[in-house]
């Protein structure tokens, strides 16, 4: 249903976030994906949605369940979500998420 142009469902409003992925996590998942959520979502409810989604993502993600391995980051439209609410920062329609697993180098 679409009323004042924007999609609702049952609960309420629905919006869309891009969720980008970067180095090996593009192995395992799209390089981009634009899902929609409930208002009221999270990262943590994101990350259970990509893992449903996506074999082998889980194991890249999270040391233990809900736990995120050491160096993964995810960033919130530009910004750590280490620095926000971590897993349970609140999404927004229209927001970026970019996940980068651990990288080394030197």
């Amino acid at each position: 249903m679409v009323e004042g142009g924007r999609e609702t469902n049952r609960t309420g409003s629905v919006m869309t976030v891009t969720v980008k992925s970067f180095a090996t996590f593009r192995e395992v998942m799209e390089m981009q994906i634009v899902l929609p959520f409930p208002e009221g979502a999270t990262v943590r409810t994101l990350l259970a949605d990509l893992t449903s989604r996506f074999d082998r993502l889980d194991e890249q993600l999270f040391a233990a369940p809900g736990t995120l391995r050491d160096f993964v980051n995810i960033l919130k439209n530009g910004r750590n979500i280490d620095f926000l609410a971590g897993l349970e920062t609140s999404l927004e329609d229209g927001d970026v998420i970019a996940l980068f697993p651990p990288l080394a180098g030197g």
